[in-house]
């Protein structure tokens, strides 16, 4: 993690990524890389989703070599080189990215942004370290958006850096009860054929509203390329409920918003799906989402977050609660990398991926951008969260919430 410390010892203030880049730093080994790989959707409605997190590894990986790379075994300092390759959240082309690093000379791999996609990406890995019967891919993969709980459990080799988003909406139903405690029915409408937006509703949102006391009388449904939404938003205004929860992504939520600015529909509360927490959905439809409540996992609320955020917007993406983690799931790597002693020659690629993998798992706590972030002994992580509201310009944190850590 880049520490604010090192940059002021630099630049004598917390400055940006260009800033960061004039340090004078130890050069590193020219033959010596460590080779990190990225994927997720690069085209299609989902395709910002993979520009930032493509655009955080480069950010992080850029100040990790600026800052002298990475440590080896024997004390040689070797560079990171990224790759980010494009899978169109499709599963049979992301088992296929997945294959294309595992038989090439990568260390890890950060992804992907589909649950449909890292499902079958994780079940093509070997499911038990140093079950030589398992002829699956043995290279360690780190998730960074994919939401869909406990898919770490599949395999030694499959990390995830997720928020729990159980843990995130009883935290949002509580403060709705305490703040609104007028409002008390709820009605959604969710993007059906998109396992992120579809599950978080009628598994998590819905179920946690009900034990919260609510009266939840239905959703409306669309397709998350859909462009045309009047018949649900009249859906919507018919069912009349004090709170509307938008579970879908960026592209067809602000489709769905300005459709009931159009028909002059203000529920009193408006209630968002985690991913719609980043900086795209003010720009493309910030006056329509406007006091929207959404629980999230990234806020630039101290210096390391502005800094990571500035870094990433250098390389021409969003700062949001996934790409956020795949900058901490860097990280973690380099730190799991010089704490078991990786060499990064051509002979070794085998052993190294398995000291990552061996690494990535000893980590009990790794530094994270609003605090220390727990992993668990399934490879899942146990992070802080905020609950913020979508302002007209920009995101507004309205409760900060530290969870238990191992």
């Amino acid at each position: 993690m880049i520490t604010i410390s090192a940059v002021k010892s630099c630049t004598g203030a917390v400055v940006g990524l260009a800033a960061a880049m004039l340090c004078a730093q130890p050069a590193w080994s020219a033959d010596r890389v460590v080779k990190i790989g990225g994927f997720g959707a690069k085209s299609g409605v989902l395709k910002p989703f993979g520009d930032n997190s493509e655009a955080a590894m480069r950010a992080a990986g850029s100040l990790i070599n600026r800052a002298g790379g990475v440590r080896l075994a024997d004390g040689t300092r070797a560079r990171i080189e990224i790759e980010y390759r494009d899978d169109r959240c499709d599963s049979e082309l992301g088992v296929a990215t997945l294959g294309s690093f595992a038989e090439e000379d990568w260390l890890a791999v950060i992804g992907t942004t589909c649950s449909s996609v890292l499902k079958p990406v994780f079940e093509s890995l070997q499911k038990q370290a140093g079950d030589d019967s398992d002829t699956g891919h043995r290279i360690p993969v780190f998730a960074d958006v994919a939401m869909r709980k406990g898919l770490a459990g599949i395999s030694d080799w499959a990390f995830r850096n997720i928020p729990d988003e159980i843990q995130m909406y009883d935290a949002l139903w509580a403060w709705m009860r305490q703040e609104n405690a007028e409002l008390k029915t709820v009605y959604a409408g969710v993007e059906e054929n998109f396992v992120h937006s579809n599950q978080t509703w009628y598994n998590i949102i819905k179920e946690r509203a009900g034990l919260a006391g609510y009266e939840v009388k239905g959703q409306a449904k669309w397709l998350v390329d859909d462009v045309d939404f009047v018949e649900q938003v009249k859906e919507m205004a018919a069912v009349n409920a004090d709170i509307v929860v938008i579970s879908a992504h960026p592209f067809s939520a602000c489709g769905v918003l300005r459709e009931m600015e159009r028909q002059n529909y203000n529920p009193p509360a408006v209630i968002g799906l985690t991913s719609l927490t980043t900086p795209q959905l003010i720009e493309d439809c910030g006056a329509q989402a406007a006091g929207m409540i959404v629980p999230t996992s990234f806020a630039p609320i101290n210096d390391i977050a502005r800094a990571a955020a500035a870094a990433t917007a250098q390389f021409g993406g969003y700062a949001d609660l996934h790409s956020m983690a795949a900058w901490e799931n860097m990280y973690a790597i380099k730190q799991a990398i010089e704490n078991e002693g990786v060499e990064a020659k051509p002979e070794t690629v085998a052993e190294d991926r398995e000291k990552i993998r061996r690494g990535i798992q000893k980590l009990n706590l790794v530094d994270g951008l609003l605090g220390p972030i727990a992993r668990t002994n399934e490879g899942e992580s146990d992070k802080d969260f905020v609950l913020v509201k979508a302002m007209t310009d920009g995101w507004e944190v309205i409760e900060q919430k530290e969870t238990a850590k191992n």
